[in-house]
C-alpha cells in the first residue's frame, strides 16, 4: 500500500485561452496536512476541485486514495470532504437541519446518531435549531466543517476556510483539524495567513499555475536563498523609501517600527545597508519569514492573466 494520499503529475487546465494549472505535480502523505499557498487568481481552487473530481483536467495522471483520479473521479468524489471557500449550505434551515440534509445526500445509515455525533463533536449541540443564516462566521465555518466529514471522507480539501474569522475561531479551527489529522484523515488547505501555513506539516506555493515551492516551512525558507537584515530602532521603518531601490535589495518589509530588508547577495545586501549601520539606528541578520518567501516568489513569477 502506497503512504501517498495524493500523487498526481502533469496537472494542466485552461479556461478559453488562459492556461491557469500548468504543469502541476504534487504528492501527499497520507495523515499530513498541506497548506496550499498562493496569489489570488493563482489556480489553487482549481487544482484541488480537480483533485477531488469536481474538474476534469486538459492532462494529467496519478492517483488520489490509491484511485485513478480521472478515470474513477466519481468513487474518490465519495470519499473525499471538500469545504468552499464561500458559505454553501441552506441559511433557512437550523443547523440540525442542513447535517440532516447531508445525511441524506450521502445516504448515511444511523442518520440520526451520525448528525448527533457530528453536532457533538463541533460543539453545535446546543445551537442545534438556530437557523444557519443567523449564524456568526465563526459558527458557520464549524457547521462546514462538520458537513464536510460527517461522511467519514479519507481526503479533506478546504478552500479558505477561515477568511474573515475571528482569531479565537480560527485557532479553535486548527486544533479540530490536527485531531482529525491525528485520527488518519488527509487535510489539503489552501489560505493567505502565514501563521495558518506554519501550522501545516509541509506547504506547497503555487504562483499563476505553476507550483514553485514544496517542503516543510523552514525547508521553503532555507531553499529560497534569501538573505535578511532586521534594522531596529527610531526611525528605521522610514528607511524603506530609500533602500527599495538600493542595488542588492530584493525587497523591504516594515515590521512596525523594525525593517526587513532582504536580498539573495549577501555583499551586495551589506553593503545596501552599510550608509544606515550608525546610531540610533541597529542591524542583526535573522531568519527570513515565510511571508519574506512568498513574496519573493511572486516577484519572480508572471501573472497569466497578462
Amino acid at each position: 500500500m502506497s503512504d501517498l494520499a495524493v500523487d498526481v503529475s502533469g496537472l494542466n487546465k485552461s479556461f478559453g485561452p488562459r492556461h491557469v494549472v500548468q504543469d502541476v505535480s504534487i504528492q501527499v502523505e497520507k495523515g499530513r496536512i498541506t497548506g496550499f499557498l498562493g496569489p489570488n487568481g493563482s489556480g489553487k481552487t482549481t487544482t484541488l476541485r480537480m483533485l477531488c473530481g469536481l474538474l476534469t483536467p486538459d492532462s494529467g495522471e496519478g492517483e488520489v486514495l490509491g484511485l485513478d483520479f480521472r478515470k474513477e473521479a466519481e468513487a474518490v468524489k465519495r470519499q473525499t470532504g471538500y469545504m468552499t471557500q464561500k458559505f454553501s449550505l441552506y441559511e433557512d434551515l437550523s443547523i440540525e437541519e442542513n447535517l440532516d440534509f447531508v445525511a441524506r445526500v450521502h445516504e448515511l445509515p444511523r442518520r440520526r446518531e451520525r448528525v448527533a455525533e457530528s453536532l457533538e463533536r463541533l460543539g453545535l449541540t446546543a445551537r442545534r435549531k438556530q437557523l444557519a443564516g443567523s449564524l456568526s462566521g465563526g459558527w458557520k465555518q464549524r457547521l462546514a466543517l462538520a458537513a464536510s466529514i460527517m461522511h467519514g471522507p479519507r481526503l479533506l480539501l478546504l478552500d479558505e476556510p477561515t477568511a474573515g474569522v475571528d482569531p479565537k475561531a480560527r485557532r479553535e479551527f486548527w486544533d479540530e483539524i490536527h485531531a482529525l489529522s491525528a485520527e488518519g484523515l488527509t487535510v489539503m488547505v489552501s489560505t493567505h495567513y502565514m501563521d495558518e501555513a506554519e501550522r501545516c506539516h509541509d506547504i506547497a506555493y503555487i504562483a499563476y499555475g505553476r507550483l514553485m515551492a514544496r517542503g516543510t516551512a523552514d525547508e521553503v525558507i532555507a531553499r529560497s536563498g534569501l538573505v535578511t537584515f532586521r534594522g531596529e530602532g527610531p526611525g528605521a521603518d522610514r528607511l524603506a523609501r530609500d533602500l527599495a531601490t538600493a542595488p542588492g535589495v530584493a525587497m523591504v518589509a516594515p515590521f512596525g517600527a523594525a525593517l526587513h530588508v532582504s536580498g539573495v547577495d549577501r555583499a551586495a545586501l551589506e553593503a545596501a545597508i552599510a550608509p544606515y549601520r550608525k546610531p540610533p539606528v541597529t542591524w542583526s541578520e535573522v531568519q527570513p519569514t515565510l511571508e519574506d518567501v512568498f513574496i519573493r516568489l511572486m516577484s519572480q513569477s508572471s501573472d497569466n492573466f497578462q
